[in-house]
């Protein structure tokens, strides 16, 4: 998606609409320097604002996504079009949280690994030491809080019984046995339990 021609096409018709960009914001409850970065072409409106921002501008998200008034003639190749470009963003989106989710995971074992043996050879007081490891401990059960909220939003779960691919509830990958990113659930298809595997695009 061409986030250039996006941000002056909302410019475009906001102007068309005799609305500043302060009045645009506050028709959608943002702030008008959000409306500035869409409009400068440094960000796209969220999910969560963009139906009410096509109904203010008298468009539709196709239009809104493709940067432009369509033609009857064209709606629907731009629309599949459109559909594939953002599933295509997501699976990129998804990809990079799973890179990260490494990361922040070996970040997060060094970083109580170091907090435990400071503490161990530190020449202060018990209670200190244990002051330091509750602490390094706090931090890294955040960490692990964060690392499972990106386990279970990026990409999808795969049922070996019947290949539906489904995103899973918080409670779901936290309570699930697991070796690595493949967790023991059931599927809310088929209703049956299996070892399902991480995949990045929602396609069986």
């Amino acid at each position: 998606m061409d986030v250039i021609k996006i941000g002056n096409f909302i410019a475009d018709r906001r102007k068309k609409q005799n609305l500043t960009q302060m009045e645009l914001a506050e028709k959608l409850n943002i702030t008008d320097r959000a409306v500035s970065k869409w409009e400068c072409g440094k960000s796209l409106p969220d999910a969560s604002v963009m139906l009410e921002l096509c109904k203010v501008l008298n468009i539709s998200v196709n239009e809104l996504l493709t940067g432009e008034n369509l033609e009857m003639k064209d709606y629907n190749e731009q629309a599949e079009k459109n559909l594939i470009e953002m599933k295509k963003q997501k699976e990129q989106a998804d990809k990079r949280l799973l890179t990260a989710e490494i990361w922040l995971g070996l970040f997060a074992a060094l970083f109580l690994l170091a907090v435990v043996v400071s503490a161990g050879i530190a020449t202060i007081p018990e209670w200190a030491k244990v002051l330091i490891i509750i602490g390094g401990l706090v931090v890294f059960f955040i960490v692990c809080f964060y690392l499972l909220r990106i386990e279970q939003v990026a990409g999808y779960y795969e049922c070996q019984h019947c290949h539906h691919r489904y995103v899973p509830t918080y409670k779901q990958v936290n309570l699930a046995m697991h070796m690595g990113r493949t967790r023991y659930m059931k599927c809310p298809k088929c209703g049956k339990k299996s070892w399902q595997k991480k995949v990045l695009s929602d396609k069986e």
